[in-house]
């Protein structure tokens, strides 16, 4: 493995090419805790999207990706609705995919809610 591979051991997407005839993508799935279909599905769409927007990737990133900025939703609903509302996104997986998958999750999330976890029990009902 050469520095510059080594520097990006954090990033998902890496594209490796010491010589042209070499080049190979690598695409790393993400946690145990992410649907791989949706995962691969969603990394499939927007590689697609790039393509069909003629969008030009950003300049690699040196350094660790651990230390970037980032902008991820703080929680499922604000998840469920920024898919929602990315017509682009909802276009590609198709709009019955969309609302049957919110509607799994935000339903998986009401039945969640209902349950107390074992910090509340923990530290609310023990320590009142």
């Amino acid at each position: 493995m050469d520095s510059a591979e080594a520097e990006l051991q954090g990033s998902v997407q890496r594209l490796f090419a010491r010589r042209p005839e070499l080049w190979r993508f690598e695409c790393r799935r993400p946690g145990a805790d992410a649907n791989p279909y949706l995962a691969i599905g969603a990394s499939l769409a927007c590689g697609y999207l790039g393509m069909v927007e003629g969008l030009k990737p950003t300049a690699p990133i040196t350094g660790s990706a651990y230390d970037l900025p980032f902008s991820l939703p703080r929680t499922l609903a604000d998840a469920l609705a920024l898919l929602q509302a990315n017509k682009t996104l909802v276009e590609v997986f198709g709009e019955r995919f969309v609302a049957a998958y919110c509607a799994v999750k935000e339903n998986e999330y009401e039945t969640f809610s209902r349950v107390i976890s074992s910090w509340e029990r923990e530290h609310l009902l023990l320590n009142v």
